[in-house]
């Protein structure tokens, strides 16, 4: 199925006693970019995200912000420091005794330096945490590549509307083509009537030059190959996998084709046909650069 490369999803849950939300967003990018934004402690997740966004995200500039908030109290220690405690024991009796002053360097005295004692958090589980996250992005997940599925259909809709324009524009110049050499041979017997008069006309000189006209002006294998590669494009279009840069490089043929028809045309009904062309070529070439 087409895919566009623009997309969005967000999810949220509770999960283990914390709130998780993840959101995932992605615009046009030509290869996969990511980028994630996570709480700083939790940071290990960075890389967990952006491997398993790549293994059902092909292309695009992805961005994944993920926040997590504890709704229980987290189990933590405060561990002191006695060897620093006991010097700021031994440092106020010293004070007390040199200046004569009263030693009231009790526990709440004490407790203002905060040097004395650090908190340690448990450290968090990191297999559990990813495990409740990837929960929660799994439901995100589902919904960004939905989307992005949705806005592929439009794309294949609009763009095969197009191809099927230009075969018609095709058709038309398959046709007026030979049309043109035997205009193009009436005109060249009058105009060399007109010119000999009375003279005879060498009608086997005049069936050369008609002949190296038509061969001049020939877009047949042009239209049979923007025809073939209409007919890829079809194929393309059904495809399972990331086919966007494929589907670049194929317009390109498009556009080639539709060039050199138009340098070989010298009628104006087809000249106008292969502006046409090209103007659809162009709007499909817009419309594949949103395709994953």
């Amino acid at each position: 199925m087409i895919k566009s490369m623009t997309g969005y999803g967000r999810a949220q849950q509770t999960v283990n006693g914390a709130n998780i939300s993840v959101e995932i967003k992605s615009v046009n990018h030509r290869y996969f970019e990511f980028y994630s934004k996570t709480p700083r402690i939790y940071g290990f997740l960075d890389e967990k995200l952006k491997n398993y966004i790549q293994s059902r995200v092909s292309r695009g500039k992805v961005e994944c912000y993920v926040y997590i908030e504890a709704l229980e109290a987290e189990e933590c220690t405060v561990a002191i420091n006695h060897s620093l405690a006991g010097g700021y024991v031994k440092a106020f009796a010293e004070l007390s005794e040199r200046y004569g002053i009263v030693n009231d360097a009790g526990v709440t005295a004490l407790s203002r330096y905060s040097d004395i004692f650090s908190i340690h958090k448990e450290e968090a589980d990191e297999d559990k945490v990813w495990a409740d996250v990837k929960s929660v992005l799994d439901v995100a997940l589902e919904s960004f590549i939905s989307m992005r599925e949705r806005e592929g259909e439009k794309l294949k809709a609009d763009i095969l509307s197009r191809c099927e324009t230009i075969l018609e524009e095709v058709s038309f110049i398959e046709v007026r083509s030979p049309q043109t050499v035997v205009e193009y041979n009436a005109k060249l017997l009058e105009r060399m009537k007109t010119v000999l008069a009375d003279v005879h006309v060498d009608e086997q000189r005049l069936l050369t030059e008609a002949a190296i006209y038509a061969d001049k002006i020939a877009v047949a294998e042009e239209t049979v190959r923007l025809r073939s590669h209409i007919s890829q494009m079809h194929e393309f279009m059904q495809s399972d996998i990331a086919i966007g840069r494929k589907m670049d490089f194929l317009v390109q043929e498009f556009n080639r084709e539709a060039n050199t028809i138009g340098s070989k045309a010298q009628d104006v009904e087809i000249a106008k046909k292969v502006i046409n062309i090209k103007s659809e070529v162009e709007k499909i070439r817009e419309q594949v650069q949103n395709i994953e």
